[in-house]
């Protein structure tokens, strides 16, 4: 079933309740960054938008920033495998394959995963619609040499992407 797409002047147009209900899923789990981000109606374009939406992140407490990390499940993790993910995530994670793992490289997932959260206290967090599991197993290897400043701003860096790709899934042209 295909999401519905909203025009910029009926995102524009709605209360804040609305627009907290149908833009809040851009970030996982983190319907306040919508509801922060309405006050800056009237998005005069989609660019605009996501802006104002990245700039509520950016302008947060890290204490709410690490709330937002912490929001986002394990690539290809429990929630997937129980198929707890949102439709979202799981649509994210398939086309990245990780739907597709070898065991082999489910261990090494699984393993990096919790190297990741021991090492941060955080799940990996990628932008997995710009990326195949090859990639993702190597960015999380990689990223575990981050200091946990480096890693907080790079998590909240693929968040931004991610919110921006599930925004042109959501907005119209």
């Amino acid at each position: 079933m295909k999401s519905r797409r909203w025009t910029l002047a009926k995102l524009n147009a709605m209360d804040l309740d609305e627009f907290t209900r149908v833009v809040g899923p851009v970030f996982e789990g983190s319907p306040w960054i919508a509801a922060e981000a309405w006050s800056y109606r009237p998005f005069e374009d989609f660019d605009r938008l996501h802006r104002v939406l990245c700039d509520v992140v950016w302008l947060a407490p890290e204490a709410r920033q690490v709330e937002l990390i912490r929001a986002h499940p394990d690539l290809a993790g429990e929630a997937a495998l129980a198929g707890a993910l949102t439709s979202a995530s799981a649509k994210e994670q398939a086309s990245a394959g990780l739907g597709r793992l070898g065991r082999e490289e489910a261990a090494l997932l699984q393993e990096l995963n919790r190297k990741y959260r021991q090492r941060f206290g955080l799940p990996f967090v990628i932008c997995a619609r710009l990326n195949k599991k090859e990639a993702i197993l190597a960015a999380c290897a990689a990223r575990l040499k981050n200091s946990p400043h480096e890693e907080l701003r790079t998590a909240l860096e693929e968040i931004a992407k991610i919110a921006r790709l599930r925004l042109e899934d959501l907005v119209a042209g």
